[in-house]
């Protein structure tokens, strides 16, 4: 693990701390050399298109990247290429859990009312994808996720039954202790560079 004092090593799971948290982290992130966040994006890539070659789910929950998340844009192709059926998360209300959309790489894209990239013929899906990748702004060593604080999906995830098998993906540099909250819902696996 990489160790840089931007890094927090440890907080407590108050709103307060985690908001602190949240702040370091984002900074951290952003900090990041852009040679190095490239090759850890095509390497935690790798590790997805292994992965998926394994476990060959009948649908992909993928993310579109905001705020300096790992851009896994070019595994995703590479997963079209073999044949992956790719879903991208929908807002459809501010405290809901999040819907899914069938996305085909380079079909036209807009923005929803959160500002992430969905596209622009919306086919929302009934069912949920029974595989899924979550973005993390940081991780603690439970496998628990640090997001943005607004919820998505840790309602998605409580919401669902069965639950989809979770991958988060994040930097290793931003694993940190933190205590989880009564509504956090840790991740399956972190998929790190």
């Amino acid at each position: 693990m990489t160790s840089d004092p931007r890094i927090p090593r440890s907080a407590s799971g108050s709103p307060a701390r985690k908001a602190d948290l949240r702040k370091q982290l984002l900074t951290a992130r952003r900090a990041l050399d852009p040679a190095t966040r490239t090759a850890w994006d095509r390497a935690i890539g790798d590790h997805v298109i292994d992965w998926w070659k394994a476990a060959r789910p009948a649908a992909l929950g993928v993310y579109w990247p905001l705020r300096d998340e790992p851009d896994l844009h070019p595994a995703y192709a590479e997963l079209a290429r073999l044949g992956a059926r790719l879903l991208l998360p929908v807002v459809v209300q501010k405290d809901a859990a999040l819907e899914f959309a069938e996305w085909r790489i380079g079909e036209e894209m807009v923005k929803d009312q959160m500002g992430v990239a969905v596209p622009a013929d919306l086919r929302l899906q009934a069912a949920y994808p029974p595989a899924l990748l979550v973005p993390c702004l940081g991780f603690n060593p439970q496998g628990y996720r640090l997001g943005y604080g607004g919820g998505f999906y840790d309602r998605t995830l409580a919401r669902h039954t069965p639950r989809p098998q979770t991958l988060g993906i994040a930097y290793q540099c931003l694993q940190v202790p933190f205590d989880s909250d009564g509504h956090d819902v840790a991740l399956d696996r972190i998929m790190t560079e």
